[in-house]
């Protein structure tokens, strides 16, 4: 089918036109005025200034396919485009669409009334149609905030960018649908969402705790973790379901809340993770494997993109296989976890992402996996054991409150009949512990007792007598240190929280005693 070329006639002089769009700056939208400017003298040139990286500069041959196949024609010899703010760097393929709409008001054939009130966003492919981009909420969000009408972005986008209230979120299939609904030839009805639907569709596991046989102790642990936001690590041999119990750890933490979900979707748009969700309505479960580099982990690159940390904010961040990770990749944890965000400068600028999350490792015992083991017997020496856990620093382990030993599962209890917890049970129990927490810190939202400093200590974690005493002995004979004493201390609050307890007592000590098997010399 022949297109019909849609003419005007041809201008004597330069003409210049402005299209509002938005750019990526960390895990926010940045508004950026789109200049087009075409002159028609001189030299066929086609400069696209305003730091703009190589996606952006490559857009100047999809622009030009994408107009002569929807029918247009732009009589320019040189045609300029500008992305203010100069200063910021601009990458990815979003501006496409808003560079072909500036170069059809430039040249007279898309009038101006409605190019300052949207702005526009979307990757055109060679025959016109606009494919999808990365941030599509963070933009919303900016255009929001300049007061803007609304935003013209792929129909894949509009379901994540329409939840944010307040703007027209205006789903554009192709070029032309964009051109003839800002010349106001076409009425297209503004995508819609309903939040709370999305939370009661979306906010599903497909993992329970009922699925894990035995491992009380294991279960036991990870509820004080999650009632109290600490951190974890999981030592056993092979095969005892550390992987399992890792997985389901994010099925009994509280569910999120809008605000929290807002943060978490933030992070994934930017990195194009949705796949077609509109919301991040569970809570996050990270699991990088062991090769992974610092800056994949953290975040990085010359233009700063989020990590796995950030990922996994407001979720769980799995480290199976700890001391196999690189030492410099942990170390990097370091930060993240005690300030729960990370900022990465570089020579544009200093990028803040957020990294509020839960830490859960895994490790055996050894290097052969089978140390303590009743069915099979190690073969590695006390000096290989040491270099083997070695290879997990101090300052490390002083970030992971709760330590935890899993180990193999009796016969008996694989084969049991009897049902066991569900997340849903334990998930009620830990709501209980973090209502009494927001209650304790008014006034610190998202805070919990893994925060703790230590005046907090001084004002929330009085032990009775009993509790005093237990606490000294446990420290003199295992020879604890003083990070253990706080550790210690935190996670007795959080079960004294579980038991409903104002009081710490001495049975919450001795239960918080044994998470610290890591801290014992070794037999």
């Amino acid at each position: 089918m022949e297109l019909k070329q849609r003419r005007i006639a041809r201008p004597l002089a330069p003409m210049q036109a402005t299209v509002l769009s938005s750019t990526l700056q960390g895990i926010d939208g940045l508004l950026v005025e789109v200049e087009v400017d075409l002159a028609f003298g001189g030299l066929a040139r086609f400069p696209v200034v305003g730091l703009a990286a190589g996606a952006v500069k490559e857009s100047k041959d999809r622009v030009r396919a994408a107009l002569k196949n929807s029918g247009y024609k732009v009589y320019a010899k040189r045609i300029t485009v500008n992305l203010a703010p100069a200063d910021v760097r601009k990458d990815g393929a979003a501006f496409d669409l808003p560079i072909a709409l500036g170069m059809l008001a430039a040249s007279g054939q898309l009038p101006k009334a409605l190019l300052d009130a949207y702005a526009s966003v979307g990757e055109l492919s060679l025959d016109g149609r606009v494919k999808t981009v990365r941030g599509a909420l963070p933009i919303a969000a900016a255009v929001r905030s300049r007061g803007l009408r609304g935003v013209l972005v792929p129909p894949a986008n509009a379901r994540e960018a329409a939840v944010i209230e307040g703007i027209e979120v205006i789903p554009v299939p192709t070029l032309t649908d964009a051109f003839e609904f800002l010349r106001g030839d076409r009425s297209i009805a503004p995508a819609r969402v309903d939040v709370d639907a999305l939370f009661r569709a979306e906010a599903r596991f497909h993992a329970d705790f009922a699925d894990v046989r035995g491992q009380d102790a294991a279960k036991r642990a990870l509820e004080v973790a999650a009632a109290g936001g600490h951190n974890v690590i999981m030592v056993g041999p092979p095969g005892t379901g550390k992987t399992m119990l890792a997985k389901r750890l994010a099925t009994i933490l509280p569910p999120l809340t809008l605000e929290e979900s807002l943060e978490a979707t933030r992070v994934h748009s930017v990195l194009g993770l949705m796949d077609g969700r509109s919301l991040v309505a569970t809570r996050p479960f990270r699991a990088p494997h062991h090769t992974i580099s610092d800056a994949g982990l953290i975040g990085g690159g010359s233009v700063p993109r989020p990590g796995e940390v950030s990922l996994a904010h407001h979720g769980v961040l799995f480290l199976d296989e700890l001391p196999e990770f690189r030492k410099n990749v942990l170390e990097v944890l370091r930060q993240p976890l005690e300030e729960r965000r990370i900022t990465i400068a570089r020579a544009v600028g200093a990028v803040t992402f957020p990294a509020n999350l839960m830490l859960i490792a895994a490790m055996n015992p050894c290097p052969c996996g089978y140390r303590g083991d009743a069915q099979r017997t190690c073969s590695c020496t006390i000096q290989q054991v040491q270099r083997y856990r070695s290879r997990v620093s101090g300052p490390l382990l002083d970030r992971i409150d709760i330590q935890v030993e899993v180990r193999a599962v009796p016969f008996r209890d694989l084969a049991a009949r009897n049902a066991e917890e569900s997340s849903a049970t334990l998930r009620a129990r830990v709501d209980r512990a973090r209502q009494r927490q927001l209650a304790r810190f008014a006034g610190r939202p998202l805070f919990c007792n893994a925060q703790m400093a230590s005046r907090d200590l001084s004002a929330y974690c009085a032990v009775d007598p009993a509790a005093e005493r237990l606490l000294q002995q446990a420290m003199e004979r295992l020879a604890l240190s003083a990070r253990a004493y706080t550790r210690i201390l935190k996670v007795a609050r959080t079960i004294a929280d579980l038991a409903d307890s104002a009081p710490i007592t001495a049975a919450h000590v001795a239960e918080a005693v044994q998470y610290r098997s890591l801290d014992r010399a070794l037999p």
